[in-house]
């Protein structure tokens, strides 16, 4: 019976635990950590936004071109006037002489009065302002992509740093807590022979293991440290959370593979596809688009449409005489063309130069970054290929050293070697290791930093 209540309860327990949610870990390589910070990272989206922007100043300005309408209404007072044009209120003459009435004879009160004016033109011909304003319109379009580019591309290099930066720092960890553990071990044998007063250790050989000990320490803290902030980048620039279960694939950290292409290529590659290149080409068009938009404001617009006037007073009696015209009763409509020119001459010629002046800014500036880049190119090269021979050498350095530490650690085991030799040994041991990781970390990233420079986005 014990039996039978105790598997309803088992049963029941593995139910629930089927519907609890359970929250999986996440694993991802660096192709997937790059990908999700592509489509998580708010900095894109904003210059995503910055570029529809760009769009539809364009569109405002193309709408330039269509048909614009302008028009003022109000409501107001006038005066109160019964009665016709002649003197005495009469419609018509009937007898001479046909005086016209005075507006002191007969003022009847006050009226209100609606007003209505109205334009409705289209340009025919601006001596090219729409079309130049078009122009940096559009080439202020690719200046807000080539942002978002760049973007993308510090978006790829964050999330490298921060993947290979929790690589190393989790390697050191892990190799520091060994020669910790290792370091423990030893101390605990001196300690237990100068208990016993075996006269196989020293005093001074516990106070050097302990020196090294409190050494080792510092670095397994900053590490473990290094790791937790890179990993939290790692999860902020992925959009997972600072709260998400987040892990890498790579079992350790490795040096990718070196560039298989020449530094003049490299360099070559920058000048066409960098974003601030193209930046640049988009600015210069944008200016010099500018400067013959400032020049064309300085012109008239041609235009043809429609224009018209109505006006109502209700306690007015209308005036019905081709050759009068009352201003608060009567209106008219009529098809025009015409042509508006409205300049300040020396605030044009000044908008002129200023658009002039900048242009000449980016032309320089263009100049300098032709000969700039290549220099930034050609330096993160020899960044890329120093840091890569110095781990290939740094990798057999630390090797040698492991084996002197175990070589120095059977010594020490046999009493043939004293303690200060072998924390000797393991200092340089976790020297040259821990040199080793973070020579891989910079060459890693010297390789993410020539991709980011030649505008590669992967």
């Amino acid at each position: 019976m014990k039996f039978n209540a105790l598997t309803r309860i088992l049963l029941a327990s593995g139910i629930l635990l089927t519907v609890l949610p359970v929250q999986a870990e996440t694993t991802v390589n660096l192709q997937q950590a790059v990908e999700m910070s592509l489509a998580a990272d708010p900095r894109i989206k904003e210059r995503e936004q910055v570029v529809e922007a760009a769009r539809g100043m364009l569109q405002e300005v193309e709408g330039k071109a269509g048909w614009r309408i302008s028009a003022n209404a109000f409501i107001g007072l006038a005066p109160g006037v019964e009665g016709g044009f002649y003197k005495g209120g009469a419609d018509s003459c009937t007898a001479l002489p046909c005086t016209p009435r005075s507006d002191g004879d007969r003022i009847d009160g006050i009226s209100d009065w609606t007003h209505l004016d109205f334009a409705l033109v289209k340009p025919l011909f601006t001596f090219g302002k729409i079309e130049h304003y078009g122009d940096a319109a559009k080439s202020n379009i690719d200046l807000k992509r080539g942002e978002l580019q760049q973007t993308r591309g510090d978006t790829v290099y964050d999330t490298k740093r921060a993947y290979f930066g929790y690589l190393t720092a989790r390697d050191t960890r892990v190799f520091l807590e060994d020669m910790q553990g290792r370091l423990n071990h030893a101390i605990e044998s001196v300690e237990r022979n100068l208990k016993e007063e075996t006269g196989e250790s020293r005093q001074s050989d516990l106070y050097a293991l302990q020196t090294a000990k409190g050494m080792l320490a510092k670095y397994v803290y900053q590490s473990r440290a290094v790791e937790k902030i890179s990993l939290d980048g790692l999860k902020v620039l992925t959009g997972t959370g600072l709260k998400s279960d987040l892990a890498v694939a790579d079992e350790r950290i490795e040096p990718v593979a070196f560039p298989q292409v020449e530094l003049a290529e490299f360099q070559s590659r920058a000048l066409r596809e960098r974003p601030e290149m193209q930046q640049l080409e988009a600015g210069l068009r944008a200016r010099r688009a500018l400067v013959a938009a400032k020049k064309a404001d300085r012109l008239p617009d041609v235009y043809a449409g429609v224009i018209g006037q109505f006006n109502y007073a209700s306690q007015r009696d209308r005036l019905d005489n081709p050759h009068l015209n009352d201003p608060f009763n009567g209106g008219g409509l009529t098809p025009v063309v015409g042509m508006k020119w409205e300049s300040v001459f020396g605030a044009a010629s000044a908008s002129v130069n200023q658009a002039q002046a900048e242009l000449e800014a980016l032309n320089h500036k263009k100049a300098f970054a032709v000969a700039g880049i290549p220099f930034e190119v050609g330096e993160a090269y020899a960044n890329a290929r120093a840091n890569y021979d110095s781990q290939r050498d740094l990798a057999e350095g630390a090797a040698a050293a492991r084996r002197w530490m175990v070589a120095s650690l059977a010594d020490f085991s046999a009493g043939l070697l004293g303690a200060d030799k072998v924390a000797d040994a393991m200092r340089n041991y976790a020297l040259a290791q821990t040199e080793y990781l973070r020579t891989v970390n910079d060459y890693n990233m010297n390789v993410a930093q020539l991709a980011r420079l030649t505008g590669e986005l992967r």
